[in-house]
C-alpha cells in the first residue's frame, strides 16, 4: 500500500519566501492498483512521486510506501526503500557509455549483486520489453521508444511492486508513446502496482484506470473522461 495521510510539502524560493506544492493531501493507493497523476506542468506531481522514492520528505504529515514511513525512515534505509520500487523518467536518464546490458544491470551492481545471476535477470527484464535482440546496443545506436524500453527494463529488472513513471511519453511522438503505455500496461496485468504521472489526456482517455488530479494543492479523485 502506498499512503500519504495529510501531507504538506513546500520548497524555499530565492526571496525566502515558500512554495506550497502539497496542502493537507491525503490518499490511499493499494497494492496491484493503476493509477494515473494528473495536472498542469508546474503542478506538483514529480514532487509527489520524489516523496514516494524519499527524494523528498513531508513538510508535515505521513507519506507511506509498504512497509516504510516518512516519519522513521532513517538515510541509510533510503536504498532498501527505493530497491522496493522502480522508476522511469521522461529523459531516459540512460549512461550514454555503457551498452544496453550494462544500463540494465546497473541497479543490480549498486546493491552488490554479479556473475551469471545478474545476466539473467537483465536479459528476463529485456525480454520483457521486447528487446532481448539488442543488449550490446549503445543508447545512440536506439531510437526514444527503444531507449524508453531500456529504461523500464531497467527499472523492473530487481522486481519491484511498484513501477512509479514520471511523464514516460513526453519525449515520444504518437505512436511511440502507444506502444510504451501499452508496455506498462502489461506489467501492471501481471502484478506490478504502477502509478503514473502524465499530462498526455489523450492516453488517460485511452486507457482509462483510476485518475488523480493535483488541484489547489489537494489530491482530487476525478473521472478520467472529464479531462
Amino acid at each position: 500500500m502506498i499512503e500519504l495521510r495529510n501531507v504538506s510539502l513546500a520548497y524555499p524560493l530565492p526571496d525566502d519566501s515558500m512554495r506550497s506544492v502539497l496542502d493537507g493531501a491525503s490518499v490511499t493507493v493499494r497494492k496491484g492498483e493503476h493509477v494515473y497523476l494528473v495536472g498542469p506542468s508546474g503542478s506538483g506531481k514529480s514532487s509527489l512521486l520524489r516523496l514516494l522514492y524519499a527524494d523528498a520528505r513531508p513538510s508535515r504529515g505521513l507519506v507511506q510506501v509498504g512497509e516504510f514511513r516518512s516519519d522513521t525512515l532513517k538515510d541509510d534505509e533510503i536504498p532498501f526503500l527505493r530497491r522496493t520500487l522502480g522508476i522511469v523518467f521522461q529523459d531516459f536518464q540512460l549512461l550514454p557509455d555503457r551498452s544496453v546490458m550494462e544500463n540494465v544491470a546497473f541497479p543490480l551492481y549498486v546493491t552488490g549483486k554479479s556473475g551469471a545471476g545478474v545476466k539473467r535477470a537483465v536479459m528476463a527484464a529485456l525480454v520483457r520489453v521486447g528487446l532481448g535482440h539488442k543488449p550490446q546496443r549503445f543508447p545512440h545506436e536506439l531510437s526514444g521508444g527503444e531507449q524508453q524500453r531500456v529504461a523500464i527494463a531497467r527499472a523492473i529488472v530487481a522486481d519491484p511492486w511498484i513501477l512509479l513513471a514520471d511523464e514516460p511519453t513526453g519525449n515520444l511522438d504518437p505512436a511511440v508513446a502507444d506502444e510504451i503505455v501499452g508496455l506498462l500496461l502489461t506489467l501492471h496485468r501481471q502484478g506490478m502496482t504502477l502509478v503514473v504521472a502524465t499530462h498526455d489526456y489523450r492516453t488517460v482517455q485511452k486507457h482509462p484506470a483510476r485518475t488523480l488530479a493535483l488541484y489547489r494543492n489537494k489530491i482530487v479523485e476525478i473521472d478520467p473522461k472529464t479531462l
